[in-house]
């Protein structure tokens, strides 16, 4: 399928468990778009999932001080 109705949710939690941070994309959008708005006052370590997995981010978020934790993919 090359469609998809609906959207995605972006939340960044504290260690607490407190929103910080959220974002609403169309569902077509790549999970690393909205990176850079929901992380732009942040330190620390980012932990994500598979789809925000990139060289590019991660070389982003060392830029800014944080630290991106992904799983890995089958292929690397």
């Amino acid at each position: 399928m090359d469609w998809f109705f609906g959207f995605k949710l972006h939340i960044v939690i504290n260690n607490k468990g407190q929103i910080v941070a959220a974002k609403i994309t169309k569902g077509n959008v790549n999970d690393r778009t909205p990176v850079a708005d929901l992380t732009k006052d942040l330190q620390g370590v980012v932990a994500a999932d598979k789809g925000y997995l990139s060289k590019e981010l991660f070389a982003k978020l060392h830029q800014q001080g944080l630290k991106l934790l992904t799983g890995i993919r089958k292929d690397m």
